[in-house]
């Protein structure tokens, strides 16, 4: 069955960075496109990032653009997403998704504060 991993969240200071890692298995990876979206305390889910099968096109949410990159490893099967310059507001539940409007697996928590 299709399972979706998520690691590297915890708690970091205004302007820190973090690296989040989403290892898949159950499903050929390298045929997918890939996203990760976040749901913060009292909202819904949104949409942060979407990379391309190959790599090379990858796509940001405005709130994000410039401080986060998407990348995926197909021989590892691993998407990641690395954060820098993170802000209180970054603060929610993280999860890689086959597709952007469903999370199913059980995410990494980012909380960023002082």
């Amino acid at each position: 069955q299709v399972q979706l991993v998520e690691s590297g969240g915890g708690l970091v200071q205004p302007g820190g960075s973090l690296r989040l890692s989403c290892a898949a298995s159950g499903f050929t990876f390298s045929r997918y496109w890939m996203y990760w979206v976040r749901q913060a305390p009292g909202k819904g889910l949104e949409w942060v990032s979407s990379i391309n099968i190959g790599g090379g096109m990858t796509y940001y949410a405005d709130s994000v653009k410039g401080r986060f990159t998407i990348s995926r490893d197909n021989a590892k099967n691993t998407l990641y997403l690395q954060m820098n310059s993170l802000k209180p507001e970054d603060t929610a539940l993280y999860y890689c998704a086959r597709d952007p409007k469903i999370a199913t697996s059980e995410g990494t928590q980012v909380t960023v504060s002082s």
